[in-house]
C-alpha cells in the first residue's frame, strides 16, 4: 500500500467528556467534535476510495489550530506576533492531543461513519502533533496513513 495523503480543513475538535442529557441520552461536551469529524470523513473520501483499510497501520497526524488574536500587535504592526506568543499551541480551548487525535481516528474509521479505516483498532502507531498555523495557512490536518513494516 502506498502512504494515503489527507488534509483536512476545519478546527479539529477534541472528543472527550460526554454530557447527560435531560431525556437520558450522551451528548459529546464540545460542540467542535462533529463538525470535526464531518470535515476528517469528507476528506477521507475525497483523498482515498478504494475501499476501508482492514490491516494494521501507521497514522501521522499533524494538527493545526488558529492562533488567537490576542497573540499579534495591534495597530499597523497587526499581522505580526507578539514576543511573549507562545510557541507551541497548549492552550487548553484547542484541548488534549490525545482527544484531538480520537475524533480524528473516529472520522476515519467505517465503524464510526468513516471511511478509510475499517476500525481505530486497526491502527498500532500513532504520531501527532499540534502546531499554530503559519501565515497563509487553514486550520485543519494533515493526516499521513502508511501500512506497517514487519
Amino acid at each position: 500500500m502506498n502512504e494515503i495523503s489527507i488534509r483536512v480543513i476545519g478546527i479539529p475538535g477534541p472528543q472527550g467528556s460526554k454530557t447527560l442529557t435531560k431525556y437520558g441520552a450522551m451528548m459529546e461536551s464540545s460542540k467542535k467534535v462533529r463538525p470535526w469529524r464531518d470535515n476528517v470523513e469528507k476528506a477521507g473520501v475525497e483523498c482515498y476510495n478504494s475501499g476501508p483499510i482492514n490491516f494494521p497501520v501507521k497514522v501521522d497526524i499533524e494538527f493545526m489550530f488558529p492562533r488567537p488574536i490576542s497573540h499579534f500587535r495591534a495597530g499597523k504592526f497587526s499581522h505580526l506576533l507578539k514576543d511573549s506568543s507562545p510557541k507551541h499551541c497548549i492552550s487548553r480551548i484547542n484541548g488534549d492531543i490525545d482527544k484531538v487525535a480520537r475524533s480524528t481516528l473516529d472520522g476515519l474509521s467505517v465503524s464510526a461513519g468513516g471511511s478509510v479505516i475499517e476500525d481505530d483498532c486497526l491502527v498500532v502507531e500513532l504520531y501527532t502533533k499540534k502546531r499554530y498555523v503559519n501565515k497563509d495557512e487553514l486550520p485543519g490536518a494533515y493526516i499521513a496513513i502508511s501500512s506497517i513494516n514487519d
